[in-house]
Order: structure tokens, then sequence, then C-alpha cells
């Protein structure tokens, strides 16, 4: 494995990057993930992945990508919904220390403790004192997780206001995405300097030297996904582990003391296929 990117360096954005070249590159890095999966099952090593950035940033289509092929058993998603009354009362960092990796396992963050930092923030969730607090204590906090032996990487997704505007619009009239567009997006909108302001100040707090921020440029969708797969590689010391070869077994001669009970005792889910390919009244 390579080293990672430079902290501030900029991907390349001069060339259309082809559709095959995009496919073949992400299914690389993605049989790439699965020995990194392995790996972290094998050698009992705990991974935290932080997922930030504005709204339509392309954080949940990264993270798709990333956990396609990947047991639900070894990588988890914890993507936390607001916070219930009793969680108010908590120590602020309660509800995500819960979802924390055990041994052998990658929890990945679809938005994390840093929503103290950015939405709470702008939107008056926060007081200004809570938000001080976050500052002064993330740091220390996340320096606890490292020094247990927990591996965080985050990551920051960038987009540009107009992208994100066209990506919003985009959602209005798509039946399969409408439910992305909430009011708190549209809120994003008005918001987008007070957003801005709050991001930074978040870096000069979190982006230290134990526990960095890594930015990915999103406005190409595309290219985000395979710069951010690929830099999270960089950074893991994974190999491949061994593991025993699976060879299928011969099937045995079908047992004549067997009969499979008739078809017409089963309830058979309609072929709805076959009334697309015009032949409604196959039947099953």
């Amino acid at each position: 494995m390579g080293k990672g990117a430079k902290k501030h360096g900029k991907p390349s954005r001069s060339r259309t990057l082809p559709d095959e070249v995009y496919e073949a590159e992400l299914f690389r890095l993605q049989a790439e993930l699965v020995t990194l999966q392995e790996w972290t099952k094998a050698t009992g090593a705990r991974i935290v992945i932080v997922f930030e950035g504005r709204d339509a940033a392309g954080k949940g289509g990264t993270i798709k990508r990333l956990t396609e092929y990947l047991s639900p058993r070894t990588v988890r998603i914890a993507a936390l919904p607001t916070p219930t009354e009793r969680e108010r009362t908590q120590w602020y960092y309660q509800r995500y220390v819960q979802h924390l990796p055990a041994a052998g396992e990658i929890v990945v963050f679809d938005r994390s403790w840093y929503n103290r930092a950015g939405v709470e923030r702008v939107m008056g969730f926060a007081s200004a004192r809570q938000v001080a607090q976050f500052m002064r204590d993330t740091p220390i906090f996340e320096q606890m997780l490292i020094e247990d032996g927990i591996l965080l990487r985050k990551y920051w997704f960038s987009v540009s206001d107009s992208e994100q505007l066209r990506r919003f619009r985009s959602r209005l009239d798509d039946p399969v995405r409408r439910w992305k567009l909430s009011p708190m997006d549209l809120e994003s909108i008005e918001r987008w300097e007070d957003y801005s302001r709050a991001k930074d100040e978040m870096m000069v707090h979190t982006d230290v030297p134990a526990s960095p921020w890594y930015v990915v440029e999103s406005d190409s969708k595309k290219r985000a996904r395979l710069n951010m797969i690929a830099h999270l590689l960089s950074t893991i010391p994974y190999h491949d582990v061994p593991h025993e070869d699976v060879d299928l077994p011969e099937r045995p001669a079908a047992s004549s003391s067997y009969q499979r009970p008739p078809r017409e005792l089963s309830t058979y889910v309609p072929d709805h296929v076959a009334s697309l390919l015009g032949d409604p009244e196959r039947g099953l």
C-alpha cells in the first residue's frame, strides 16, 4: 500500500472520467475493501470512519459503494436519528460511543458527533457554551479512542454552492430521492455562509495531527468515491490474510424416498415480470 495523499492536495479535474474507467477502478477498490474486511476480522482491528459534509455532498453514495460487497456483520453503518429527550440529558458523546466497534469490526458514521459543530450550532439547537465545550472536548475524546487502539479516519465532503443547489433541484421531482430533500436541507441553502463559518471553526479546533480531517472534493461524485476509498485504503496497513480454500461438495443423487409436495399447496409470488414481457397469462 502506498502512503496517503497529501493533507491539502487537490485531485485533478482536468479530464472527464470515462464510465468504463470508473467502473473498473471502483470494482478493484471494492475488492481491496473485502481484503481490508478480512484483515480486520483476522487481526481484531477496530476501525471508525466518519463521513461529514454539507447536505447533498455525496456522502451517502460513497458509503453505499464502500459497503456494497462487505458483510453487515463486520461493517456497520451508524446513521443516528434526532436525539430523544432522554439522550439530550446524557453526556453528549454517549449515544455515539455505544456504536463504536468491537474487535474485528468497522463502523461507518453517516454523520457523527460533529453534528454539534454543524447543524446544531447553525440551527440554534446547541448553546454557545455547548459548542465551545465541544471544540475543547472533541480532540481529547478522539485521542482517547486512538490511544485505545481504534483506527479513526475523518472525511469531509466539500461541494460547491452551485452543485449543491443543482442536486437539490434534481431531487424535487425524483420519486426515489424526494425523501432526501428535508426542510433542514432547504434551510441550509439560505444559511450557506453560516455553515461555512461553522465548518471553518470546527476545522481549527479538530483538524489535529493525531486525528486529521481529510477533505474530499465532491462536485464530481464518481471522482469523490474513488478518491475517498483509495485514500482510506492507503492509510491502513492491511494485507491479505490466509484463508481456507473452499471446495464445493458433489451433490448426492436424488433419494427416491423424498417427494416434493405439489406446487399447488404453496402460495407463489405472481410473475410480475411476465406482464412486463407481454405475457400476463403465464402461470407459475
